[in-house]
């Protein structure tokens, strides 16, 4: 399978598992976890092409961002987070670093300083553990600039974090005073 193929199957992946599962006809159960037949079986339905079970566990064994999991005998499989739908993840509550980064593009950095990080259409705010993810996930947007969170003061205020299956640090609003540029 070519990067082109897998980048391909990967979008639609994320776009079926994460937001619109009903676009196929996919039923989720609540905690976002898809029957592995019923998605092979229902992406082959009306212009896209589909795929095989081989590519399939191609794909989530060779994402550099490990955005998908099987469960333990690869009859299920779910987005590890980024979702619009409302699923629970059962994610436990940890303790984050002193610091963690986000990554956006330089035309929201105004408006980020003044109202902070929400999670808009998603579950949470997705925070990387280093600022080469950052940089990466702000380079999708434009011009990216990076802001350092100061995630062990929030953390010590009250506020929840979580660490997703591909180590993604989640929280769910990032208030303007725990930011730096």
């Amino acid at each position: 399978m070519t990067e082109q193929q897998k980048k391909k199957i990967s979008k639609f992946l994320s776009y079926v598992l994460r937001h619109h599962p009903e676009s196929i006809g996919l039923n989720l159960d609540e905690n976002g976890w898809a029957n592995v037949d019923e998605l092979i079986t229902k992406s082959k339905r009306d212009s896209y092409q589909g795929f095989t079970f081989e590519e399939l566990d191609e794909i989530v064994q060779t994402n550099s961002k490990k955005r998908f999991a099987f469960n333990e005998d690869k009859t299920k499989i779910r987005a590890s987070q980024g979702h619009s739908i409302n699923i629970n993840l059962a994610l436990i509550p940890q303790q984050p670093p002193e610091f963690l980064y986000h990554g956006t593009a330089q035309n929201n950095i105004y408006s980020i300083l003044e109202k902070g990080i929400e999670k808009r259409s998603r579950q949470h705010v997705h925070l990387s553990i280093d600022k080469e993810t950052a940089t990466n996930v702000g380079m999708r947007h434009g011009k990216p600039i990076i802001i350092t969170i100061s995630t062990e003061k929030m953390f010590e205020d009250g506020i929840l974090f979580y660490l997703s299956e591909n180590n993604v640090w989640l929280t769910d609003f990032v208030d303007a005073k725990y930011i730096s540029k």
